[in-house]
């Protein structure tokens, strides 16, 4: 996981458990969404890492490599 998925992924929690300590619905649900969007973005590069695998895999294999 990248640095700033993982960065995004620690600050929602901290807003969802600031949400729930201060029972703002609003923080909580903010701290939700964050967490979920760094696991969007994460599911993501890695699908364009194994992607980049596979074109490379596919290289080496016409040229001989």
């Amino acid at each position: 996981m990248s640095a700033s998925n993982k960065a995004e992924e620690y600050k929602g929690k901290a807003k969802e458990a600031a949400g729930d300590l201060t029972d703002n619905k609003d923080l909580k649900s903010e701290g939700k969404q964050d967490q979920a969007s760094s696991s969007v973005k994460q599911t993501i590069d890695d699908a364009a890492g194994k992607a980049k695998d596979a074109a490379q895999s596919v290289k080496d294999k016409l040229t001989g490599n």
